[in-house]
């Protein structure tokens, strides 16, 4: 009995030190563990959904309205948009390209009241063969969200994404045109 309640601290206080990124006694139990995992989940799952171009389990990750903010890749300024008219953009802009890959990571998650704050570390890769033979662009950055929670689900409301740098074929589209 001991050794079962022993190995459930040891498993909880490693999942703190995961997913919190804190030690256990620091990280507000395992309720909030729960729930840091369904919000990690959320993100994953917008991430695997678009490159799956899954558009509609995109658009169920996100809330009726979010905040959404590619500025530092394409300049402008951040816009309230609906979750549809996000997917038709990645739809469109993701289209041409043979295979998307997203990998996130360094999670860290803050719940406050009945929202969550989300940053992690993220590259996208883009794959188009063309003639010049350099067939990938990397975007590399990291991610802030913000998630409500919405009946028994978690919704991003807020999306940004911040540029570190580009690498590879800035021009993938156009060096695959004939």
């Amino acid at each position: 009995m001991f050794g079962k309640a022993l190995h459930g601290s040891l498993a909880a206080a490693v999942m703190c030190a995961v997913v919190c990124g804190m030690p256990a006694f620091a990280c507000g139990g395992a309720g909030d563990l729960a729930e840091k995992e369904r919000i990690i989940d959320t993100v994953n799952t917008l991430f695997v959904s678009t490159d799956n171009r899954d558009w509609g389990a995109v658009k169920a990750c996100f809330a009726d309205e979010v905040l959404f903010d590619m500025t530092s890749m394409a300049g402008g300024s951040p816009a309230k948009l609906k979750p549809g008219d996000i997917a038709d953009m990645w739809d469109k802009g993701l289209k041409p390209l043979k295979a998307v890959h997203h990998q996130a990571g360094n999670y860290r998650v803050t719940l406050k009241g009945g929202g969550a704050d989300v940053f992690c570390y993220g590259i996208a890769l883009h794959w188009l063969p063309n003639p010049t033979n350099v067939n990938v662009r990397a975007f590399v950055g990291s991610y802030d969200f913000h998630l409500v929670q919405s009946g028994a689900a978690w919704k991003i409301d807020k999306f940004k994404f911040n540029l570190k740098f580009i690498e590879g074929n800035k021009d993938l589209e156009k060096a695959a045109r004939p």
